[in-house]
């Protein structure tokens, strides 16, 4: 779980600000937006290969 503990004099919008930094880097959105809808087998297998396919192209880029 993403906190942040507020500074003393620290204003709640620079609060805000860092916290949304955290929870971005957390991945907590990009997770919720995974989880909002359900995912059939197949459609959970054709998302993993293309991960797989676009994780492939960035290695193999690498070392050209």
């Amino acid at each position: 779980m993403t906190q942040v503990v507020l500074g003393e004099n620290e204003g709640i919008e620079s609060a805000l600000r860092r916290f949304k930094r955290e929870v971005s880097k957390a991945g907590i959105f990009q997770d919720m937006r995974k989880k909002r809808h359900f995912e059939t087998p197949l459609e959970k297998e054709k998302r993993k290969a293309v991960a797989r396919h676009k994780q492939n192209r960035r290695n193999h880029t690498r070392f050209r």
